[in-house]
């Protein structure tokens, strides 16, 4: 039995999933006066967005524009034309390209969400054709959670591990304040005020009210939907979608909502935004969709865990299709697993720390793989390829002790925090020698001291003539340019003792989505549109094809995509409606 028939259930769009992509939709169709409720299957709201950094690669963004960053959209075709290959969609792309300015310029004047520049944040591929060293970035700007009001206790905080006592740490310069705490008298002062301000609200509010990164970019939509209207529902997933047949041709115009009271029927005119977050703990499909996971089980994706492939199952069930032809089904990224007290893990993503001096990754037969300042992407695509068939895929990374103290090693923090806890748990791996570390991990030990040897002689010299690191502009802005060597991403390990963690093949999220088209409609099997029904953020089959160019390829897409399904629904032009 459902409920159905009362007003209360009758909207113009459901969005199921409250991630960027969904939240987008939802904001923009409540600006052009649809009544809109978001579905959410967790507890909080945000997904996987709220853990995210916030990045968004957004070609020809207005903030680049503002700084005199200007291009013709042919540079960034041409850039994508040659990284994605044969998986390159010049319609989809262009979709993208055209309305990602549009969109960004909508939310910055219409909403609660606005951004800061990534003016100096390259392309991951520096030498492929049109790669630029910065301006096709934003990200979103730092939110006051007090605006929020009541609904701030449903926002689902940052990832406790990427956090300093539960303290998000915006990435780029306040990222390096942190760092340099212990070292320059400024940072200090920096850190001690953002610390006391944590403090002052932790004890009149019980968390942080300064958000940053993806809990900015979720926490400024959702105060954006509340503003405007949207009727936010968190503990209810969808169980299916409701279809009706109109002149002969089936049409999607709602769902059925499980809540704590019952199953619910929601009636929307306007058709339906699957936006669940993709499919990276849905094992079936990742046993089906990622070779080097056999059994669904070898992959560790640091997405939230509730993305467990609902809106994928619920576009097929009404004739979507899944793209199974993609480079890489999902956003290859390395994690490690830490042990927490209540026996769970978490997944932690490694993004920054690999490109610093002093730092190397290597099988357990002791080698190097790849250049450790390349993407988190590239990494884990290397690992694969290095890894023996039938084998485990897994690599370490390993450092000496000033790196460690000065840079910290996934979730172990730098100086002055403590390293106990982490080696207690086993997450982290310390010997006082590179032969007893290696026993400790099961890696060939007199590989690894041949390994480090020959690494610290090219360190000293700055070039890694092995797999070229630190020869980017992607690499150097990752590495530290203080570190009083020829090269920013690379130092000797020589000072004892070493430490080690290991890392697995994981990911952000998934790549393969529904099959739609540039209205963010969801596609048959021949290729028609299937009335009523769209797809954004990771239930969207990835626009890159499974490759991965430039940080902020998912949320950039995402949040364009669902202001485009938004403006579809409602019947308006993206290019003149605001």
């Amino acid at each position: 039995m459902t409920e159905s028939s009362s007003s209360a259930n009758r909207c113009d769009l459901l969005v199921i999933g409250s991630g960027a992509g969904g939240l987008s939709a939802a904001v923009t169709a409540a600006r052009l006066g649809l009544k809109v409720i978001v579905a959410e299957k967790d507890p909080q709201y945000g997904g996987t967005t709220a853990w995210s950094g916030g990045w968004m690669w957004i070609p020809r963004n207005p903030l680049a524009v503002a700084a005199g960053i200007t291009e013709d959209i042919e540079k960034p075709l041409s850039y994508l034309r040659h990284e994605l290959g044969s998986q390159f969609d010049e319609t989809m792309l262009r979709a993208f390209l055209d309305n990602g300015p549009r969109m960004v310029e909508f939310f910055r004047a219409q909403t609660a969400l606005q951004f800061i520049d990534g003016n100096g944040v390259p392309d991951f591929h520096g030498r492929t054709p049109d790669a630029v060293t910065g301006g096709r970035s934003v990200c979103a700007a730092p939110f006051d959670g007090r605006r929020l009001g009541r609904h701030m206790d449903q926002l689902k905080p940052p990832l406790p591990e990427t956090t300093l006592w539960g303290m998000g740490i915006a990435s780029g310069a306040e990222l390096r304040h942190f760092l340099n705490a212990m070292r320059q008298p400024a940072s200090f002062w920096y850190v001690t005020k953002k610390v006391l301000g944590y403090w002052r609200d932790l004890a009149l509010h019980r968390r942080g009210m300064r958000l940053v990164n993806g809990n900015a970019l979720v926490a400024a939509l959702a105060a954006s939907a509340f503003e405007a209207g949207v009727e936010m529902r968190t503990r209810s997933p969808a169980q299916r979608l409701l279809t009706e047949c109109v002149d002969g041709k089936s049409r999607v115009t709602g769902a059925v909502i499980s809540t704590p009271a019952g199953a619910v029927e929601i009636h929307a005119r306007c058709g339906v935004v699957l936006a669940c977050g993709g499919f990276p703990h849905d094992t079936a499909r990742k046993k089906a969709l990622l070779p080097h996971a056999p059994t669904g089980q070898e992959h560790w994706s640091a997405a939230s865990r509730g993305n467990t492939g609902d809106g994928l199952r619920l576009g097929e069930a009404a004739g979507g299709v899944v793209s199974l032809d993609l480079t890489q089904s999902a956003a290859l990224a390395p994690v490690s697993r830490v042990p927490r007290a209540d026996g769970s893990f978490a997944h932690f993503p490694h993004l920054i720390e690999r490109a610093k001096p002093g730092l190397i990754a290597v099988t357990t037969a002791g080698q190097r793989f790849t250049n450790e300042a390349d993407s988190y992407y590239d990494f884990v695509r290397d690992l694969i390829a290095a890894t023996p068939q039938g084998q485990p895929v897994a690599a370490w990374l390993v450092c000496d002790h000033r790196f460690i103290r000065r840079y910290g090693l996934g979730a172990v923090k730098p100086a002055p925090m403590p390293l106990g806890a982490m080696l207690d748990n086993g997450y982290l791996r310390r010997g006082q020698s590179l032969s007893a570390l290696a026993q400790l991990c099961g890696i060939d030990a007199s590989a690894l001291e041949k390994t480090v040897q020959h690494y610290n002689q090219q360190a000293l010299q700055g070039q890694d003539s092995d797999f070229a690191k630190g020869e980017t502009a992607y690499n150097r802005v990752q590495g530290d340019a203080t570190n009083g060597l020829p090269n920013p991403c690379m130092a000797p390990l020589e000072r004892g003792p070493f430490y080690a963690v290991q890392v697995l093949p994981g990911s952000l999220g998934t790549f393969a989505g529904l099959r739609v088209n540039a209205s963010a409609q969801v596609l048959d099997a021949a290729g028609q549109p299937l009335d009523g029904l769209y797809a954004g953020g990771n239930d969207m089959s990835s626009v890159m094809g499974g490759r991965y160019p430039s940080g902020g390829i998912t949320l950039g897409p995402a949040m364009t995509f669902g202001f485009i399904a938004a403006h579809h629904a409602a019947g308006a032009d993206p290019a003149t409606s605001f």
